[in-house]
């Protein structure tokens, strides 16, 4: 049977700090996380364009998304469905027919480690979608599963209500408890590199790459 917490707590209460976030590349999230891992080994599948909002997890048993269809019914605008397959790729837990609903929701995206099919529709959508595979074989739909509980998406833990950013890079999620502090370190490389680049194109780059910064980049 899946279960879910009476009260879920996933809805934003910042959505000011989380939309800050939007532009930011997850690799420099990364790096001002202490380059920790991250969520490994998922893609975007979806046309292109940043995924961004607030974590509403699911965990689920290997090939079976009836929790990601309860996780449906509930889901809010800006929430992104992330959910722990198990890294499993045997068996599609999402397609076209589910990334219709949950758009038509409000939702924010899918993070799926695991698999998804029905990629040509979702590769010829805006709406952003992450896994780890692709496949034809359909999903079962017996349980048991959890909404709203912490999981573990390719090494990285990710809680109810976490921000999640994803790009072409992949997945970063974080605490909005940390968000503030850790959005001024992404503004700060995000303007030092960009400085660099124009070092560069302009002739007048002198290795300042290589020197270490508090983010060790």
């Amino acid at each position: 049977m899946t279960s879910e917490p009476s009260s879920p707590g996933t809805i934003d209460s910042a959505p000011a700090l989380l939309e800050a976030f939007r532009g930011a590349p997850t690799s420099i999230i990364s790096d001002n996380l202490s380059r920790l891992p991250g969520a490994v080994g998922l893609r975007p599948f979806h046309r292109g364009g940043q995924l961004l909002g607030t974590a509403l997890t699911v965990r689920t048993r290997a090939g079976d998304n009836l929790a990601i269809h309860q996780a449906l019914k509930i889901v809010r605008p800006g929430q992104v469905i992330v959910v722990d397959g198990d890294a499993d790729i045997s068996r599609a837990l999402v397609g076209e027919i589910m990334m219709t609903i949950a758009e038509h929701r409000g939702a924010a995206g899918f993070v799926i480690d695991g698999a998804i099919r029905d990629a040509a529709a979702l590769a010829a959508s805006d709406f952003p979608c992450f896994a780890r595979a692709a496949i034809h074989r359909g999903p079962y739909k017996y349980g048991p599963g959890e909404i709203n509980v912490p999981v573990s998406i390719g090494g990285c833990v990710i809680s109810p209500g976490d921000f999640v950013v994803g790009d072409d890079d992949g997945v970063v999620a974080f605490a909005p408890a940390i968000a503030a502090a850790l959005l001024e370190k992404v503004q700060a490389q995000m303007t030092r590199e960009a400085e660099i680049i124009k070092t560069i194109r302009e002739g007048r780059y002198r290795d300042e790459y290589a020197v270490p910064t508090a983010s060790g980049s």
